[in-house]
């Protein structure tokens, strides 16, 4: 009964980006709008993709309302484009190609961009494995492409709600905001409803618009949601830092009061694609690197990075397979308890 059944996902490999999506089902192709407003692309990408892995990081949650993975082995996505509220259907043939359908005024620029969303800018073949672990997590893993979305704020104020939180509340408040102020995704319900699915997250000047007793039902304390307002009254400029290399998009980030290395670094591995981006100041990361690479739990962010050293230019794609390998120390302290400030 050995290897009959794939290992469930633990927190370690969810954060890798692990994400359960059935392989395709035979005659599962997009469903248009009775209108036919749903335009269609398909591309052929250069080496095996599997859209699960590779946009597995944009999920904020297992009931993140902007995405869904499908039992037919769709993944959509729902996001707020420069040309408007966009949503995304793709699934993957068992020929290779990848399909995408869109919605909305932002569907063309979302499908304008399918290559780049699904790793087409990415170079896994520069990455070289320099440890037993991540070469055999490398050889199960032939589908992970680094994404690229393009796209700032919708990374940058869902990271800045997980600071210094359980990922739960972090994903509780997200979720509660987006359905609260943001709006119904364009095009067909995701699970085949009459009532959509899928919600866009809210516009910059929404979020301004947000009370504070709505922060406050959500969990967000003040520091948190001051940091959110602050970015949102600068977003065309913070917009605009997805056109610059990563080093520089993380500098621009960084100049928000509230915005430091840890959430600009979560950004730009998203917004970019950036394969060499490490996410430092984490609870959990240096422990999880120096466990599967050292047998050490104990290293901080400076031992990680010299643990790191060997993968310079990879390091990010390094530490995905870390994660997506599952191995990690046990807990040796009770789980960090959950706090409420909204029932307060």
């Amino acid at each position: 009964m050995a290897g009959r059944y794939a290992p469930r996902p633990t927190r370690t490999t969810v954060r890798g980006g692990q994400l359960g999506v059935p392989a395709p089902v035979a005659g599962s192709g997009p469903r248009r709008n009775a209108d036919g407003t749903g335009r269609t692309r398909v591309w052929a990408p250069p080496g095996p993709v599997d859209p699960g892995l590779v946009l597995g990081p944009l999920r904020r949650g297992p009931g993140d309302p902007t995405f869904r993975a499908m039992p037919d082995g769709s993944v959509w996505r729902a996001c707020r484009t420069p040309a408007g509220p966009g949503t995304l259907r793709v699934v993957a043939s068992r020929g290779g190609d990848v399909e995408g359908i869109a919605w909305g005024p932002g569907g063309e620029w979302l499908l304008d961009r399918l290559p780049e969303l699904l790793g087409g800018a990415d170079r896994p073949d520069e990455f070289v494995p320099r440890h037993r672990i991540v070469a055999h997590t490398w050889r199960r893993r032939p589908g992970l492409r680094l994404t690229r979305t393009g796209l700032v704020m919708e990374s940058l104020i869902p990271s800045v709600l997980e600071q210094k939180v359980t990922a739960d509340e972090a994903y509780r408040a997200w979720r509660r905001l987006v359905r609260r102020f943001g709006e119904v995704a364009p095009g067909p319900a995701a699970d085949g409803r009459r009532v959509p699915s899928l919600h866009v997250m809210p516009r910059a000047r929404d979020w301004v618009l947000v009370p504070s007793w709505e922060w406050h039902r959500a969990g967000v304390d003040d520091k948190r949601a001051a940091t959110v307002l602050r970015a949102v009254r600068v977003a065309g400029r913070l917009e605009q830092a997805s056109g610059l290399a990563p080093e520089a998009a993380r500098a621009r980030l960084e100049l928000v009061a509230g915005v430091g290395p840890w959430t600009s670094a979560e950004v730009v591995q998203r917004s970019h694609g950036a394969a060499d981006c490490v996410t430092v100041g984490d609870l959990h990361l240096p422990g999880v690197v120096g466990y599967a690479l050292a047998g050490d739990r104990d290293v901080d962010d400076d031992g990680m990075l010299e643990l790191l050293a060997p993968y310079a230019g990879q390091r990010h794609r390094a530490c995905r397979l870390i994660l997506l390998s599952g191995v990690a120390p046990a807990r040796r302290h009770p789980k960090m308890p959950r706090t409420d400030i909204g029932l307060l």
